[in-house]
């Protein structure tokens, strides 16, 4: 028996190394059509690599200050900081490259500043022949207008973050200008909308004689009567008040706000136009009846606070407060804003090439993070950024407009400022 076995083994053996030979044929050609097959195939992470830049995408940003010599604000308190704007710019940057280290996309920063129209579109002119495609101009809407048609013909879009002159988003609009911050009209209908929604709808306005007031004063008028508000009477602040900071110069104001204010019809809130604020500040608790004070002082519509906490607001001021050692203005904001929207943009489209930007940014599917609990995107009429605006005291947010109870047919914050049925802009390309 064993002798049969032992015999018997190798032919078994060569029967199944025969088996197992015919059977490897079979495996063997799928696997070495499969191992060609992989040879021949890209690497998946190769080709991540591949689409990536091979070289740095820089963007190359001017930050365009305007030096105006302005009168100094009543208080103390309010003298604008030298870098106001400019930190603005600087932490976005910063936001900007700390994303596009991971796409290769290298973000740069150029401050030019000088104090005439003239002088600063040269050195802008300069800065964008040398390459630079993005201009956010920190200047009077006659500056944007003359750094626009200066541009007319370059691939360069402007953003503009310190003219609230609504002539700049309506007449004199232009193709290669955005705007970042607020119209006139929009914080003025951002004040009204409140002002309706708490039933304070007769107002006593008060305005001063600088074009920017009285502008400001038209803003106000549309705004009531887009709101069903009621001007019940206007008066301009032409008043000496003397030397304020002389000894009893406090005694002086006291009494001449109270007879300026006194003999008015009834009203529920004083509205006042004071943009440099030359005497604003000194109506809250000396008018001669006992109301609130609203407009550009006393509960104020602006882009922005510095106490504003929610959605995410905290982290936003928490390093704008380290980086600057103070914290952020509405104007600071108004440059941010502008600054992230061109990385925002790159990041998406992952290209450094200027007409595709300024195409992306333009186009309906654009939009930016801003902190304030909604996605802000430029409106396709006059290239204004549609965005909440919030209505504020010194100290605090009282509260956010647009207001419930105020309906679009698209979306409410267009009920902030012209609407597209109503626009007067013909010269911008969404």
């Amino acid at each position: 028996m064993k002798g049969r076995r032992i015999a018997g083994l190798p032919h078994r053996i060569k029967n199944c190394l025969a088996l197992l030979l015919s059977s490897a044929a079979f495996l063997i050609v799928p696997c070495a059509a499969t191992i060609s097959a992989i040879a021949q195939t890209p690497d998946t992470k190769t080709d991540t690599r591949e689409s990536q830049p091979a070289e740095i995408q820089r963007i190359d940003i001017v930050l365009a200050r305007e030096l105006q010599n302005l009168p100094p604000p009543l208080s103390l308190l309010d003298f604008p900081p030298k870098d106001r704007g400019i930190a603005g710019a600087e932490l976005a940057i910063r936001d900007n490259n700390t994303t596009g280290r991971f796409l290769k996309q290298e973000f740069s920063l150029e401050v030019v500043e000088a104090p005439s129209t003239e002088e600063l579109v040269s050195k802008v002119i300069e800065r964008v022949k040398a390459g630079a495609r993005f201009v956010v101009a920190d200047a009077r809407a006659e500056t944007v207008l003359a750094l626009s048609d200066a541009l007319r013909d370059e691939t360069a879009l402007i953003f503009n973050a310190g003219a609230s002159d609504d002539n700049l988003r309506e007449e004199n609009c232009r193709r290669n200008v955005l705007h970042t911050a607020p119209s006139r009209a929009m914080l003025t209908d951002a004040l009204a909308q409140y002002l309706v929604w708490k039933r304070w709808r007769n107002w006593f306005l008060v305005h001063g004689t600088r074009p920017e007031d009285l502008a400001y004063a038209e803003a106000l008028k549309r705004s009531a009567k887009r709101f069903g508000a009621k001007i019940v009477e206007e008066r301009p602040f032409n008043v000496d008040l003397g030397n304020r900071r002389a000894d009893g110069g406090h005694e002086q104001i006291q009494q001449q706000i109270p007879t300026f204010t006194q003999n008015a019809p009834d009203y529920d809130v004083l509205i006042v136009a004071d943009e440099l604020d030359q005497f604003g500040s000194y109506l809250p608790f000396r008018t001669w009846e006992a109301r609130p004070v609203a407009g550009t002082q006393g509960l104020v519509p602006e882009s922005w606070h510095p106490s504003l906490e929610q959605w995410g607001a905290t982290q936003l001021q928490s390093r704008f407060q380290k980086l600057a050692n103070r914290p952020m203005s509405p104007r600071d904001y108004d440059i941010w804003v502008a600054v992230r929207s061109i990385g925002e943009a790159a990041t998406r489209t992952r290209t450094n090439d200027p007409e595709k930007l300024i195409a992306y940014i333009k186009s309906p599917g654009f939009d930016v993070a801003g902190f304030k609990g909604r996605k802000l995107s430029f409106r396709a009429w006059n290239g204004q950024l549609r965005q909440p605006i919030l209505v504020s005291t010194a100290k605090l947010p009282v509260t956010v407009s647009p207001q419930p109870g105020f309906l679009h047919q698209f979306t409410d914050l267009d009920t902030l400022g012209v609407d597209q049925p109503e626009t007067k802009c013909r010269n911008y390309a969404g």
